[in-house]
């Protein structure tokens, strides 16, 4: 195959730090090339400089040629009229990225109308085609609507509809699928390898889920520390990587083929070393092997007590407009979890999970049914009375950063939670403040710090402390680890599981990642529409589902064809 792209020793550069350091490689015409590594590896920093779009005072060197033309030092015209007709790009978060106060198609016709000579009619018709291309059902109405009107995938998909409005010979998609669910990350990928084919594309896929680069790459470029340190075709890479850090990303990345569970194997980590700058060296990072967990005294048998707490044909509904029935997004929801037992949910966006959960904190108005949590019956009780039982229930949040309050310290933070609750006096507050940061495995020092000075991995440790400080019976994790590498996501679940012996807590373990799931859960919920639709515990559910729905997620799961293989 003819190249299309050709890079060579590219260097991307703050000031004294280099993002990415002498990286080359080549996109052949309608291949898929993965770059794959973990935040802060040099993979997004690499595709900005493809399309010209890195930030001061950032600086770029060495050599990008696309069809032969070289790319670097363009004169911004002609990189205005490349960008977009011939090399386009997919952000990973759409929200950000589309205006929130246009309309999608009118975003569509803006970009046809930048390159290409049509009229607003034919750009319309155009922009219309294109929904419709990407599969948004009523494309003619949805052309209408803005941003905020649109569900997750729906939103990705303009962005898709946009990167080829002009069809670009070059798509690079920037971790487009990374807070989808897994049937809408199905979807999302099979579209953009029906586009590549239809349209004749290359695509640059940058991810850090290997299931995604097994089933949709043609070749894998692994990152660490803005270095290239292997290249292979995917099946080869896989099969035999050759460098210690792609065997350490391998390990840590969880699949349902592996049938790991948290209580026979802590997961493999990744622990990077103060020389992780000098990626070709062993000593950058250090692998901590799979091994079986020591056992505790706090691990509990969850069949011979009462439950810690039992929830009975629970609904909430919220009012429709224009006199439309409610929507009930819990519908006589059921079941148990026992003391010191890690129980799954899983589901769809808009399955009614959150939603749940938060009717578990009494954050919303329940409209039928029954909540007990040790034996006390919560729905009937008023704030006064419910505000002693609060601290037995807690949660840590998908996104920590959004989570905390940019504007204090972590210590502040944590100390503010005992306060509010009457917990002990400062002196006595400080010493548990101190203990939570130990547990999470984060040094006193960090009581100083505000949260945008932590890495992701670290911001979830900080929640995952705010929700312990109060030592709770239950933790409610609602998709705790879903935004985070896959090393960083190994550390977290063995940190969970770590907190679960020492502490014995119970969980609501809540996420669309399925292979998480049956790591983490004792038994695991399947929640549609908000129904629970199937039950059963952490081997019987994958191994023999009964529910159309769940055979459906199952089927979605990425990096199955490789799984099957290894099975």
């Amino acid at each position: 195959m003819s190249q299309l792209l050709e890079v060579r020793d590219l260097r991307v550069s703050f000031g004294a730090h280099e993002a990415v350091r002498g990286v080359s490689f080549d996109i052949a015409a309608g291949e898929t090339l993965a770059l794959v590594g973990e935040s802060g590896s040099g993979k997004s920093a690499t595709a900005l400089s493809l399309m010209q779009l890195v930030p001061e005072p950032g600086r770029v060197t060495g050599s990008v040629r696309f069809e032969g033309r070289e790319l670097l030092g363009l004169p911004p015209r002609s990189v205005r009229e490349l960008r977009g007709k011939q090399i386009s790009m997919i952000f990973q978060e759409p929200m950000t990225s589309l205006n929130p106060v246009l309309s999608v198609g009118a975003q569509i016709v803006e970009t046809l109308r930048q390159h290409e000579a049509l009229s607003r009619r034919a750009a319309r018709a155009r922009a219309v085609e294109l929904l419709d291309l990407v599969r948004i059902a009523e494309p003619q109405r949805r052309f209408d609507d803005y941003p905020h009107e649109l569900s997750g995938g729906q939103r990705q998909r303009v962005m898709i509809a946009m990167a080829v409005a002009c069809r670009p010979r070059l798509l690079i998609a920037d971790e487009p699928t990374t807070a989808l669910d897994v049937t809408i990350q199905a979807r999302i990928l099979e579209l953009l390898d029906t586009l590549r084919r239809e349209l004749s594309m290359s695509l640059l896929l940058i991810t850090h889920d290997l299931g995604v680069v097994a089933d949709h790459a043609d070749r894998v470029a692994v990152m660490l520390a803005g270095h290239k340190v292997e290249e292979a075709p995917t099946a080869d890479l896989f099969a035999h990587p050759r460098h210690a850090y792609t065997r350490g990303l391998l390990g840590a990345s969880l699949n349902l083929a592996d049938d790991l569970h948290y209580r026979s194997w802590t997961l493999p980590e990744i622990r990077h070393t103060a020389s992780a700058d000098r990626a070709s060296e062993e000593a950058a990072f250090v692998v901590v092997p799979r091994k079986a967990p020591e056992r505790t005294a706090s691990e509990l048998k969850t069949t011979d007590t009462a439950p810690l707490l039992a929830v009975r044909d629970l609904r909430v509904a919220y009012p429709q407009r224009h006199g439309a029935p409610a929507l009930h997004a819990v519908d006589g929801v059921s079941f148990n979890i026992g003391r010191g037992e890690s129980v799954g949910l899983v589901g769809e966006s808009g399955c009614g999970k959150s939603t749940l959960s938060r009717a578990i904190m009494r954050l919303v108005p329940v409209a039928g049914g029954s909540i007990a949590l040790d034996g006390t019956e919560l729905v009937p009780l008023r704030e006064r009375a419910l505000r002693p039982l609060r601290r037995k229930v807690q949660m840590v949040f998908q996104d920590p950063y959004a989570s905390l309050n940019p504007r204090r310290t972590v210590g502040d933070i944590l100390e503010t939670v005992l306060a509010v609750n009457g917990v002990g006096d400062a002196a006595a507050r400080r010493v548990r403040v101190r203990s939570a940061l130990e547990r999470v495995g984060l040094p006193a020092a960090a009581l100083a710090r505000f949260p945008h000075e932590f890495s992701g991995g670290q911001r979830q440790r900080i929640g995952i402390a705010r929700a312990l400080v109060l030592e709770p019976a239950l933790l409610i994790c609602d998709e705790p680890v879903s935004a985070l590498d896959v090393s960083i996501q190994a550390q977290i679940l063995n940190l969970l599981v770590e907190l679960k012996r020492e502490l014995g807590l119970s969980m609501l373990f809540i996420s669309h990642d399925l292979s998480v799931v049956r790591y983490i859960a004792d038994r695991v919920h399947v929640m549609q529409q908000g129904k629970i639709v199937e039950s059963g515990d952490h081997q019987d559910i994958w191994r023999a589902p009964r529910h159309p729905y769940t055979r459906a997620l199952l089927a979605a799961i990425p990096g199955r064809e490789l799984e099957a293989e290894a099975a």
